[in-house]
This record gives C-alpha cells, structure tokens and sequence, in this order.
C-alpha cells in the first residue's frame, strides 16, 4: 500500500510525470459481520468510480484542484457516504455539510462550513479558494456567496436519507441517557463514519487535497468538526504532502493532525510511510482519536494508516499499483 523512501529513483523513472491518488470514505467500526457481500461491493464500486474517475483526469493532464474535486462529488451524490446526499442529521433533523481543498503549490486553500443548500460542499469551497480573499465561509454567508458564483442549490431535504434519520433517533435516545458523545463514538460506526477526502499529485508536480463531510450524527450549537480546517482535515504543500482525515473531528483539531504529518516529513527528513504511521498510531491514538488519513508524497508514495477496524479506501500510487480496501486485515 506504502512506498518508502527508496522507491523515489524508481518512480521518477517509471514515469517522467508521476500521477497518483487516493481517497477515503471514512473510518470506524468496520468488520465483515456488519456489512452484507452486497454492500461490500457497493462500497468498492462506488470506491473505484471515483478512483478512476480522478485517476483519468490525472492521466488526460488536469490540475489536481479538479481532479480532487471530481471525485469527492462522485462520493457526495452518493447515499454509501456522510457528504452531500447521505448526510447524517443534526440534533435537530437538518443537514449541516462541512468542506475545504488546499492547493501545495501556493498553500492556497478554500473552505465552508455549516452549509445546508449547496449541493457540492466542496464546488463551493473551491469557489471560496479561487474566487474569494478568504480562507473560510460559514453558514448563510457561504451560502450567499455560492449563489454569486453560479453553483447549484437545493432544498436540505435533497441530502436526507432513511438510514441516516433512523440513525440520529438511535442517538438521540442515547444521549437520554448520557451528557457527552464518547459513547456513540465507540459503540456505533453508524454515528461516525462516512467523510470523504481525496488526495491527489498531478503531472504539473502539484500536491492537492480535499475533505468533504455531514459531520457528527446529532450535533448541536452550529458543530464543527476537523475536515473545513486547514491544517486539522485537510492540508497540503508540495515539499511534502497532501492529507485528507476522516475520524473523531475534535481529535484531529487538537492535533493538528493533517498539517503534522507533512511537517514531520519536512522538518524531520522522514519518509510519508513513517510520518503518517507516528501520528495516526503514536500520537493520535493513546489520547483518544479514533480515525484515520490518506496521504500522497511528491514523489506519488501513498500512505492510508488508521487506528478503527477499518476503512474505506482506494488509491493509485505512481507505479500505478491500485488498491481497493475496506477491512484491517486486507492485504495491500
């Protein structure tokens, strides 16, 4: 799955432009016993879809900014994912959709939050990344400004689903229970999983990553979580690398997680493999952050380390070798 170090003669030589991807659709509680052969193969059709899809924008030449984008809206107009359609639902029955990309080359990043009738989160905070002063538009505000620039809107029923509204019931009538969200994290994937990301090196040697999410089954008082935050879900520059996470948000805030896993490899002189292993495994994990990343060198290595019993993953590394993987146990 991981190319280290050494690999980067060989890949330069493979390929005089290297190309490479990967994605997540999110981590948590994933096991064989919890989904049907079925659904398995709804997941890794729906994986490969948007793999391939900005694979070959990758190979036809097209900045990593629309490559990036493309597959995550494959993603978010599917109801497999917690983004766009299939968004969980707030404590109070709505959808609230979080999204940012970042561009390595000139650390130019766009991000909104806490939007309810942009169809594509992550059009929107490309928009607020090439067309806007700001790094971060929240709410109406975002939602006005989406208008501005032509992007398509829709009612906040369009992203419900009966799954995800059986969902938050459960958790409500948890919380009845309880005054914090620890307990849904760790007894239910359902309330967890699901953000996607997609990170991506094109042909101009360009590191770009996105994130686009529903956030947190039940969440109250405008809650944001890590994946519009530049630096906590998302991060990229092309010294090092581009990261997207998916996990407990709160957790990858603090941590700063997706901005320490190319500093690492900045400041420390460490490989992607080992940089992305430290924090998911040695860092994020003993303080509690349950999640996981995927991660693209400048040289096309791919890293997909997580600390939950899976997670949704895909990649093409730049010695076009292509995994598709839910389980811990899969082999790479």
């Amino acid at each position: 799955m991981v190319a280290a170090v050494g690999w980067q003669s060989s890949v330069q030589a493979h390929q005089a432009h290297p190309i490479a991807i990967a994605l997540h659709g999110g981590a948590g509680t994933i096991t064989k016993a919890d989904l049907s052969e079925s659904q398995e193969q709804a997941y890794k059709n729906a994986l490969s879809l948007a793999l391939n899809t900005g694979y070959q924008l990758l190979e036809n030449g097209a900045n990593g900014e629309d490559a990036v984008v493309a597959a995550i809206q494959i993603m978010e107009e599917s109801a497999l994912f917690n983004a766009g359609v299939g968004a969980v639902y707030t404590y109070n029955e709505e959808h609230e959709l979080d999204a940012s990309i970042m561009h390595g080359a000139s650390r130019n990043a766009g991000a909104v939050a806490g939007v309810k009738t942009i169809k594509s989160p992550i059009a929107a905070a490309l928009a607020v990344m090439n067309h806007s002063p700001h790094v971060m538009l929240t709410g109406e505000g975002a939602e006005q400004f989406s208008v501005e620039q032509g992007l398509a809107q829709v009612e906040n029923s369009y992203f419900n689903t009966q799954r995800r509204l059986d969902a938050l019931k459960k958790a409500k009538a948890s919380l009845q229970t309880s005054v914090t969200y620890d307990h849904l994290f760790s007894a239910d994937a359902e309330y967890k999983f699901g953000t996607v990301g997609v990170v991506v090196l094109d042909k101009a040697g360009n590191l770009v990553a996105g994130t686009s999410t529903g956030g947190m089954t039940a969440k109250r008082y405008g809650r944001v979580g890590d994946s519009p935050i530049i630096g906590a879900g998302t991060f990229a520059d092309n010294q090092s690398c581009a990261v997207s996470a998916t996990g407990h948000g709160e957790y990858f805030i603090r941590y700063n997680v997706a901005a320490d896993i190319c500093t690492r490899m900045a400041y420390q002189g460490v490989s992607l493999k080992e940089a992305a292993d430290t924090v998911i495994h040695k860092v994020l994990k003993p303080a509690g952050g349950d999640g996981g990343i995927v991660a693209v060198d400048k040289f096309g290595n791919v890293a997909m380390p997580f600390n939950t019993e899976g997670m949704y993953r895909a990649s093409i590394d730049a010695m076009g070798t292509q995994v598709i993987a839910i389980y811990t146990d899969e082999k790479m």
